[in-house]
Parts: C-alpha cells; sequence; structure tokens
C-alpha cells in the first residue's frame, strides 16, 4: 500500500513506538509485504529465518525485533513486536469505513454499468462501463473494476486476506489493507471469493473468466485469458500466469508459479511450480501419463501379494 502522501523515517517511529536506525529525514513511501515489496517499502520481519531475506530485499525500511547492521541506503525500525507495529500502520492509513448505504456515495462507476437489486458496493469502489453487478454481490472498500466486467451473484471481492500469526493467546490478525483489482472483459462466477492483498494487490487480468465457487487468495495474481473452473481453490502469493486452464477442484498451494498455456485437470493438487504449455493431472499434480501408469501400477499390487504368499 502507497501512502497518500510520504512519511519521513522519525514519523513512522513515532508512530509504532519503534526505535530508528537511520536519517530522521530518510523517506518512507508505504507499507508491503516481503513478497511484493518495491524501493521506498517499509517490511517487517520477526524471525531470525527470514532476517537476511528482509534485509537484503527491495524494502528500504525493515521493521525489525532485534539490532542489527543496517544495510546501505536503507533504515531500521526497532521493535520488541514488528507485526503488531505492522498492523498498526495498516488501520492507521486504511481504517475500517462503516457502510452508510448499499451503494457507497463515494464509489465511482462507469456510464452504462447496471448494479441490481441487493448488490453491496462499498467506499472508494471504482467500476467501469458497461459492468454487470448481479444481486447480492459483494464488492468491498477500493476494490476497483476495469469495463465489461460481469459479477454474478453472490460473489465477494474484497474480504480479508486469510493470514494469522499464533501467539500464547490465541490467532493475531495481519489485518488487510490491500485492494482487488480486476482488469477489463473478466466475468466473476456466482459465489466465487477473491480476497485483497495485505498491502499489495489480488490481480484478476484482462480477459480472465472464473466459474462458481472458486476461491482467489490473498495477493494472487491471475494472468490473462485464463479458465479457473468451478470449486478450485488457489492460495495467496500465488502467480497464474496467461492462458493457464485450471479445470473443476484443482487446488494449488501458496507461493507457486503456474507457466503460460499450462493446463491442469480436474481433481488436482499443485504442490509445487509448474513448467508452462503442459498438461498436468493428479495429487500431487504432474504427467497424466504419468499418474495412470502409477494407478495401474498400484492395481496389480494385490495379485503381485498373492503370488508371493
Amino acid at each position: 500500500m502507497r501512502f497518500t502522501q510520504a512519511l519521513t523515517l522519525s514519523e513512522v517511529a513515532e508512530l509504532t513506538g519503534a526505535r530508528m536506525i537511520g536519517d530522521p529525514s530518510f523517506i518512507v513511501s508505504g507499507i508491503n509485504e516481503i513478497h511484493m515489496v518495491e524501493a521506498g517499502d517499509l517490511t517487517f520481519v520477526d524471525h531470525p529465518k527470514y532476517y537476511n531475506k528482509a534485509l537484503n530485499s527491495d524494502a528500504t525500511t525493515i521493521l525489525i525485533n532485534k539490532e542489527v547492521e543496517c544495510p546501505q541506503g536503507k533504515a531500521l525500525l526497532i521493535h520488541d513486536k514488528p507485526f503488531d507495529a505492522y498492523v498498526s500502520l495498516a488501520t492507521h492509513f486504511r481504517p475500517f469505513e462503516k457502510a452508510l448505504a448499499m451503494v457507497s456515495p463515494s464509489a465511482i462507476i462507469g456510464e452504462g454499468t447496471v448494479i441490481q437489486p441487493g448488490a453491496f458496493i462499498g467506499n472508494h469502489v471504482i467500476i467501469g462501463s458497461n459492468c454487470l453487478i448481479h444481486a447480492n454481490a459483494s464488492i468491498y472498500d477500493h476494490t476497483q473494476i476495469g469495463n465489461n466486467v460481469i459479477i454474478h451473484s453472490g460473489a465477494v471481492l474484497g474480504a480479508d486476506a486469510y493470514y494469522f500469526q499464533r501467539r500464547p493467546e490465541g490467532w493475531k490478525k495481519l489485518e488487510s489493507c490491500g485492494k482487488v483489482v480486476i482488469e477489463d472483459n473478466v466475468e466473476i462466477g456466482a459465489a466465487t471469493t477473491v480476497d485483497k492483498g495485505v498491502s499489495g494487490n489480488t490481480m484478476i487480468s484482462f480477459g480472465s473468466k472464473l466459474d462458481n465457487h472458486v476461491q482467489i487468495g490473498h495477493d494472487t495474481f491471475v494472468g490473462r485469458h485464463c479458465l479457473i473452473g468451478a470449486h478450485c481453490a488457489i492460495a495467496g502469493v500465488t502467480r497464474i500466469e496467461d492462458d493457464v486452464i485450471l479445470w473443476a477442484r484443482v487446488s494449488v498451494n501458496k507461493d507457486l508459479v503456474i507457466g503460460k498455456k499450462a493446463v491442469v485437470l480436474a481433481m488436482s493438487g499443485v504442490d509445487k511450480s509448474l513448467e508452462g504449455g503442459k498438461t498436468y493431472w493428479g495429487v500431487p499434480a504432474d504427467d497424466p501419463r504419468k499418474k495412470w501408469k502409477e494407478i495401474a501400477a498400484v492395481k496389480m499390487l494385490p495379485d503381485l501379494l498373492r503370488k508371493l504368499r
């Protein structure tokens, strides 16, 4: 999330109660999770396993729970609980706004767009021209929708990221301050859900079509002209490149890349990144001929065991 106006390191330190290492006038232009950071961003890290990744990332301000050597050209904020400090920034700059109408007065809706009765359009939503938003769809705050988009009944765009940290007292939520961005000519099926980014964007690109009951996790990128079948579940921070087809009930683990023009057949489970231009099937997803040979081999085991007795 980019701030509407850049802050100085000292201003962020004051907001979070952190101790700063670096020039007090050092510029912080936004906050982002480690997988989406850019120059000017602040990110957080609270586990030694990820210190080096955060310190060597594109982020230029690192919120951390241990005093370490500050990389050249960067700044540090030292805090006992970086996760909590990060959440405080998210809620400060993107606080919850109560809805006062089914279609917010702050929403911008393009010419020719139809909003069916019962649809909810939140605060600061932008919807382009010639869209159709069916009854009982819910478009959460700050969602951006392009032109010629169809959103079917019961779809939810912009629900919070499913992101929690374990604490002795229970689970601590990482509050979401990102968005959902839907490009032109996309169709979102009934009861499909697209979660917003933790601090970046969840993106559905030009011309992609999502069937009913699809789940798209936070910060996931879906490329151009993709087809995603019913009941697919795609975890957060996944990248699906252009022209990919996922048939019904495909499950995709987090932090993976599915290459351009890959096809994943129905009922498959994807547990690692897949090369583009190939067809996959099974759990875990692999070459379909290989998986059928494995199934055939398993079916032969009872006869083999009887012969060995």
